[in-house]
């Protein structure tokens, strides 16, 4: 099943949507939905057919505006140098790879639509691209072993981890400012329940700039798998209903190559099964 966030041209207030078939159904109407994708994911097993069975108001993609599927998470979290070719990448450009896993923080102001726009900020020239597989939790969790890991996961979508790399490597002892400037968390298109993703460490993810392809990799290049991801991450802290986790990046950023986005780029990223984020680099006001 694929949830959505949504709002009309007419109606700027966001409801929840189920997609299927280039269309999505309003839910507003099956009691206990809500309006919050966060509230909704620790009762969605129980409500799952109801849901699935609703037939309310149906909308086409194109006339609608998507959301961020979850705009209010509690934590965005995300690993850094997590694929084998991306780790060499880095190396090659004179930066260290981590033995263990490294983690840091998206401050969840960034958080953006999959088709918004992603504004170059004043102060860099430096603005990166980094297709990421988001994985949602559904369940508060705490010390979850790496075999049970699968069970609190409520799906998956897209996400683009834009950086500044100047203030992520030298205007800051850690990576968080350099991850965290507003509209630089575009994800979406909606959150696809992990019971349609079989082996999220197969899936195909590409990112163009332009129409010109810059990554194209498989999942199955991660170091740190996500069962082990969120195992790490649960012995330190407890994981909410909605946070969000950002499982890496493959080969081909911008950086190596100095290529930085520029005002009106257009960037897509795409994982299979997972559908698109779309969004157009533009200057601050």
């Amino acid at each position: 099943m694929k949830l959505a966030r949504f709002h009309t041209r007419e109606d700027g207030r966001s409801r929840l949507g189920r997609v299927d078939d280039g269309r999505v159904t309003d839910l507003s109407g099956v009691p206990g939905v809500g309006t919050s994708m966060r509230a909704l994911l620790p009762r969605l097993p129980r409500m799952r057919a109801v849901i699935e069975a609703s037939g309310g108001p149906r909308h086409d993609l194109p006339d609608v505006i998507l959301d961020a599927p979850i705009d209010d998470p509690q934590k965005y979290l995300a690993i850094g140098m997590n694929y084998k070719a991306h780790a060499e990448e880095a190396r090659a450009a004179g930066i260290a790879v981590p033995v263990n896993q490294l983690w840091f923080n998206k401050q969840v102001s960034c958080i953006v639509g999959p088709h918004a726009d992603i504004v170059k900020p004043v102060v860099s020239d430096q603005l990166d691209y980094e297709i990421e597989l988001g994985v949602v939790i559904g369940a508060r969790c705490r010390d979850v072993a790496p075999p049970d890991a699968r069970s609190v996961i409520a799906g998956y979508l897209v996400t683009n981890d834009v950086s500044v790399r100047d203030w992520l490597v030298q205007r800051s002892p850690t990576f968080t400012l350099g991850k965290s400037f507003d509209t630089h968390g575009p994800m979406g298109p909606w959150l696809t329940t992990a019971d349609e993703v079989s082996d999220p460490h197969g899936l195909r993810m590409r990112l163009t700039v332009n129409g010109e392809e810059r990554q194209n990799w498989t999942t199955d290049d991660m170091i740190h798998r996500i069962e082990d991801q969120i195992a790490e991450l649960t012995t330190v802290m407890t994981l909410m209903p909605g946070d969000v986790i950002a499982t890496g990046t493959p080969a081909g950023i911008g950086a190596p190559t100095r290529n930085w986005l520029r005002p009106g780029d257009v960037v897509r990223a795409e994982i299979d099964g997972l559908g698109a984020i779309e969004n157009r680099v533009v200057a601050a006001a």
